[in-house]
């Protein structure tokens, strides 16, 4: 009885400091591990250096050129290779290594004597992500006025694309909740604060 009473106590305490000890490494700023939506700060490299900054910002491009279905789709999109090279072809891949990586992708040589390549999709890496039981629908929030930068943050002066913003439940809510009272662009919405609206 002693013996079974003593391995029990053993038991829980190595039980207690492994958990200490995942927990530790787990969330310790070197680790940083964060659920999805809770990625504030998060700024991956990306295949191929994008600047939102000159692009959208210097240049004006509209969001929706290259994030074609954020209007038709649950999804915003990530831009193709064809969709780049819309631009691109007509500049000279020697002035940047980051426009020979589009020629690269599209399997273009620099020159006719190159050898062809072969074509590869462009690899994006996601930035935002929110959990699998959430349902966020890109198409419903753009065709209600609702700019990119209220859940992106200021897109358009980042050279190196971040999560600005929590993208927590809060978060959306409280837009809800603001949206309801004051509209968007001027027109009266009904935002769902109906927790099937996102979880279903």
């Amino acid at each position: 009885m002693f013996w079974n009473a003593l391995n029990h106590r053993v038991l829980t305490v190595i039980l207690l400091a492994g958990l200490a000890v995942c927990g530790k490494v787990l969330f310790s700023p070197a680790v940083a591990f964060r659920l999805p939506g809770h990625n504030q700060g998060y700024s991956p490299r990306q295949p191929i250096a994008f600047s939102h900054k000159l692009h959208a910002g210097q240049l004006g491009i509209n969001c929706q050129y290259c994030h074609f279905t954020a209007e038709r789709s649950v999804h915003a999109g990530l831009p193709t290779v064809q969709t780049c090279l819309n631009c691109h072809r007509f500049v000279n891949p020697n002035k940047s290594p980051e426009i020979q990586k589009i020629y690269d992708a599209a399997g273009m040589g620099q020159d006719s004597g190159t050898a062809p390549k072969i074509p590869k999709p462009i690899e994006w890496v996601r930035i935002h992500e929110l959990p699998a039981f959430v349902r966020f629908d890109h198409s419903r929030h753009v065709l209600a006025g609702v700019a990119c930068q209220t859940c992106h943050g200021p897109i358009e002066q980042m050279d190196r694309v971040r999560q600005e913003k929590s993208l927590a439940m809060g978060m959306c809510v409280n837009c809800h909740r603001q949206v309801n009272k004051e509209g968007v662009l001027g027109q009266h919405v009904h935002a769902s604060l109906d927790c099937a609206a996102c979880h279903y």
